[in-house]
C-alpha cells in the first residue's frame, strides 16, 4: 500500500488507485474486449492513448496489484497482460459506472449497449462474468456462460451487425 495516503476513506483509497481516466479504460479494455497485449490495447484504443501513458498505466495497474504481466511464450517481445483477482472484483463497479453513463451521458447506442445488458442482467450476470474472467485471466475452470459474447452480441444488434443474435467475443470495447 502506498505510505503517502491522504486518509483512511474507502473512497478517497479506491480514487487513488482507479482515479484516473486511463486506468479504468484499460482495464474496461481488458474486462470487456480481453485485450491482453500492448500492441492490442494500443492499436484497438477508442480514446486514442499516447504510448507513454499506455506504458505508464500497465506498470501503475500492476504496482498495485490489478493486473499482472507475463512473457508471452508464443512471441519473445510480447508481454500477456492478466487481470487479478483485485480486479475482476471491480465488475459490478464498471457495470454501474456503464449504468450511471448510459443513463445520464451523451453515449452511443452502440458503444451504451455492453453498459445496458450487463445493468439488465444484474448481478447475476456480474458474477457470471467475474468467473468468466477468472477462467481467462487466472486459470479457472472453463465456465458455460459466456457473458462476453452476450455482450458482443448486445453491441453487434446495436450497431446493425447482421447475425448479432449468435456474436462471438469482438475487438470493439464497451463505452
Amino acid at each position: 500500500m502506498p505510505v503517502d495516503l491522504r486518509s483512511g476513506c474507502p473512497i478517497n483509497l479506491a480514487v487513488e488507485v482507479l482515479g484516473d481516466r486511463w486506468s479504468l479504460v484499460v482495464l474496461r479494455d481488458m474486462m470487456f474486449a480481453n485485450r491482453r497485449s500492448y500492441g492490442e490495447l494500443h492499436g484497438n484504443s477508442l480514446e486514442g492513448i499516447a504510448t507513454n501513458i499506455l506504458a505508464s498505466r500497465l506498470k501503475r495497474l500492476a504496482d498495485e496489484g490489478l493486473i499482472t504481466a507475463a512473457a508471452d511464450p508464443g512471441h519473445k517481445q510480447r508481454t500477456i497482460y492478466s487481470l487479478t483477482e483485485q480486479a475482476i472484483a471491480l465488475v459490478p463497479v464498471m457495470a454501474q459506472l456503464g449504468a450511471w453513463g448510459s443513463r445520464f451521458l451523451p453515449v452511443t447506442p452502440e458503444l451504451a449497449a455492453r453498459a445496458i445488458a450487463l445493468d439488465q442482467g444484474g448481478p447475476e450476470m456480474w458474477r457470471d462474468f467475474m468467473d468468466e474472467l477468472r477462467h481467462l485471466h487466472l486459470g479457472a475452470p472453463p465456465v458455460g456462460r459466456s457473458v462476453l459474447a452476450e455482450l458482443e452480441g448486445a453491441y453487434r444488434e446495436a450497431a446493425g451487425v447482421p447475425g448479432s443474435h449468435s456474436a462471438g467475443v469482438g475487438e470493439t470495447a464497451t463505452g
